[in-house]
C-alpha cells in the first residue's frame, strides 16, 4: 500500500471515530497532496509524498516558534498536535551520526571541498537522503564535512 493510500485509509478512520482534530490534519495533509498532483500533473510517489509532510512539518515548527514567541499557547498547542499526526507518516529518521557518516561518503564520493562545493553537495544529498534525514542536520553535517570535520 502505497504512503497516499495509507493516509486515504486513516482519514475514513478518523471519520468512524469521529477523532475531528486528527481527521482535519489529515484532510489538510491530501488538500496539500491533491493540489501539488493537479498543479504539476503527476501522480505522487511515496518519495514526493514524503516531501509535503516534511514542509508542512516544517512550517508547524515555523508556526509554534512564532506563536510561543506570541505568548499564544493556545495556537502554538494546536500547531503541537498536527505536527504529531504528520510526524506519523515519515519514515524512521537517521540519527546525526548517521547523517554525518552519510554526508562525509557522499562527499568523498564527489570530490568535494571547501565551502564553494556546498550547492553540489547538497543537491547530491538531497536525492539520496531525501525522507530519511532531517535536512537541516543534513545542511549542518554537509557544512562540517566541507570544513573538513
Amino acid at each position: 500500500m502505497s504512503l497516499k493510500d495509507q493516509i486515504t485509509e486513516d482519514m475514513k478512520t478518523a471519520m468512524r471515530a469521529k477523532d475531528s482534530e486528527r481527521l482535519g490534519t489529515i484532510r489538510l495533509l491530501l488538500a496539500a497532496l491533491k493540489q501539488k498532483e493537479v498543479d504539476e500533473r503527476i501522480e505522487l510517489d511515496d518519495v514526493a509524498v514524503i516531501a509535503i509532510v516534511d514542509k508542512l512539518i516544517k512550517q508547524r515548527k515555523d508556526s509554534i516558534a512564532a506563536f510561543e514567541q506570541a505568548a499564544r499557547q493556545d495556537l502554538a498547542d494546536k500547531e503541537k498536535s498536527e505536527l504529531v499526526v504528520l510526524q506519523a507518516y515519515l519514515p524512521e529518521r537517521m540519527s546525526a551520526e548517521e547523517t554525518l557518516a552519510a554526508v562525509k561518503a557522499i562527499v568523498a564520493e564527489l570530490g568535494a571541498s571547501g565551502p564553494g562545493d556546498m550547492g553540489k553537495v547538497m543537491g547530491a544529498v538531497k536525492t539520496r537522503l531525501a525522507g530519511k534525514a532531517d535536512m537541516g542536520q543534513v545542511s549542518a553535517a554537509v557544512k562540517t564535512a566541507l570544513a573538513g570535520g
